[in-house]
């Protein structure tokens, strides 16, 4: 069985483990491939070559890699760690939780691990059980700024507001340039920055040495303190700056969900589902909320989390999942067999099933990017409800535009990237709602914030659910809420925010042009006009 410590370094790994370290993939990458045709039994070698892998996003490649490093030498615990974190970032928290107790059943200590432990409960809605871990690792090594933003996450998620933002202030006071930290503090949308704090900002912002993710959280921490202030222009820049850096870093292509829909819009007829009707899985489960980001659906989720019969899980990553499961997709799902379809709909309810935390008959998924998949929903779980959240094409994207997601929404970073990934949205699902009129509820936000109690009388019997008070009294519902709108839903419906693109729209030129005649189509239109 191989060893990790049993000889020095020879200079070409070294060479390697120094390139690695300084970011110099493109000279680490060959280096590591000679050295391990010479020794394909070097497991410190086929870490280095996963970690490789892992920071350019092949996650599924460093995790092969990684096991064959396990195999090898089965105490490497540098490759455990690393093959925990490779499958939390494939949303595989279970997974990845049974190798972090192996990992601190032999280092009990190790604050790593237990971060990373703490954040998994927390994918997996154990947030009490992650907020004691997070206490009991800060008691021990409580000069951990990172440990202290983390800590932040979880108990913001949980509704412990003031907690939350002492726990981002200490870990500004450790690491005044941690821009995640400040963007965090901006995030909850209910923090004022004061004039020390953007004194603050623009000092780290400054600072010789800077990060490029602490430089582009600090942009969009600032455009958020500035927008505050009415200062447009100002907020504008940094809002610009950091979506500029951004995109820079995720290289997204416009083209591919384009050319996804396109697919699916050749595929989807009436036909096709006459053809398959009686397919999937029969379970009436899920209430699937989607559409764009920022665009009311954590409002809904929070007003029908409220209902005794509704449970509010969060933005599951098992539709997509169920997709990769599609060889050929989209255009693969037109070879699905009817117990293909069925099998698929039942794992989609076996992954889901470990956000569940109580009996209700229920449970609502608001991954807003699953539009994408309203057709894969069809065909494997034909009984759940579907909820198109829909908000005014300027307001919605503007709001894009502004919020730095912790992961995913590439599209989010350009203004003509965001414009034409609304129209593709609305031009799927009005292709959907001709192929199955009436399959998917759609909810306009205006008319929803303008008149919450008709709205939200008629979207529960368009769901199927008596209506209870409780619905109208949402913001009193006490969940966890891991979105962007965490704290906004705690509060009651008001609708500033909806003219909140209004003082830039100097600036929107791009969008305005991008969207074109999307805007007046747009069922709320007048209101804007």
């Amino acid at each position: 069985m191989a060893t990790v410590a049993a000889h020095p370094y020879p200079p070409m790994l070294l060479d390697a483990a120094l390139a690695l370290h300084d970011g110099r993939l493109h000279v680490a990458e060959p280096l590591l491939k000679e050295y391990l045709k010479r020794d394909p039994f070097d497991a410190r070698a086929i870490r280095m070559l996963a970690e490789l892998a892992g920071r350019i996003g092949r996650n599924r490649d460093a995790e092969n890699l990684l096991r064959r490093a396990l195999e090898l030498a089965p105490a490497f615990t540098a490759a455990r760690a690393n093959l925990a974190l490779v499958l939390y970032r494939q949303n595989r928290a279970p997974e990845a939780l049974v190798e972090l107790d192996e990992l601190l059943a032999t280092e009990p200590d190790h604050v790593g691990h237990a971060n990373l432990k703490a954040a998994a409960l927390g994918r997996l809605g154990g947030f009490e059980e992650a907020i004691a871990l997070y206490e009991r690792v800060l008691a021990a090594a409580p000069g951990q700024p990172k440990v202290w933003m983390s800590f932040g996450h979880m108990l913001k998620t949980v509704g412990r507001q003031a907690d939350g933002i002492a726990a981002y202030r200490r870990a500004i006071a450790l690491q005044p340039t941690l821009g995640e930290a400040w963007w965090s503090l901006a995030n909850l949308k209910t923090v004022r920055f004061a004039d020390a704090d953007i004194a603050a900002m623009e000092r780290a912002r400054a600072a010789a040495g800077l990060g490029a993710d602490d430089a582009l959280h600090l942009d969009f921490a600032l455009g958020k303190a500035l927008e505050d202030r009415g200062q447009a222009d100002a907020a504008f820049a940094h809002y610009a700056a950091g979506n500029d850096a951004r995109r820079a870093q995720l290289g997204y292509d416009p083209g591919q969900v384009t050319r996804m829909v396109d697919a699916l819009t050749g595929l989807v007829t009436p036909d096709f589902f006459a053809r398959r009707a009686g397919w999937g899985c029969p379970a009436a489960d899920p209430i699937f909320i989607l559409g764009m980001p920022r665009a009311g659906s954590t409002l809904i989720e929070q007003i029908l989390s409220s209902h005794s019969e509704v449970e509010g899980t969060t933005e599951l990553p098992d539709m997509p999942a169920m997709a990769h499961r599609v060889a050929d997709y989209p255009r693969g799902l037109a070879a699905l067999t009817a117990a293909q379809a069925r099998e698929l709909g039942e794992e989609y309810l076996r992954r889901a099933s470990v956000q569940r935390r109580s009996g209700r008959p229920f449970f609502i998924d608001k991954l807003p990017n699953n539009w994408l998949h309203v057709p894969l929903i069809r065909l494997i779980l034909p009984n759940a409800r579907i909820i198109d959240a829909r908000r005014d094409p300027r307001a919605c994207c503007f709001s894009n535009f502004k919020q730095h997601f912790a992961r995913g929404q590439a599209f989010s970073y350009g203004l003509e990237d965001m414009a034409l990934y609304y129209r593709d949205y609305v031009r799927l699902m009005a292709h959907v709602d001709a192929a199955q009129p009436g399959a998917v509820r759609r909810v306009i936000h205006e008319e929803l914030v303008d008149s919450p109690e008709a709205g939200i009388r008629d979207l529960l019997d368009r769901l199927g659910l008596a209506f209870e008070p409780a619905c109208l009294s949402f913001h009193e519902t006490e969940r966890a809420v891991r979105t962007a709108s965490s704290e906004q839903v705690r509060q009651p419906i008001f609708r500033g925010g909806d003219r909140a693109w209004r003082p830039f729209a100097a600036h929107l030129g791009p969008l305005e042009a991008a969207l074109g005649d999307v805007i007046d189509r747009y069922p709320g239109a007048p209101a804007f006009a």
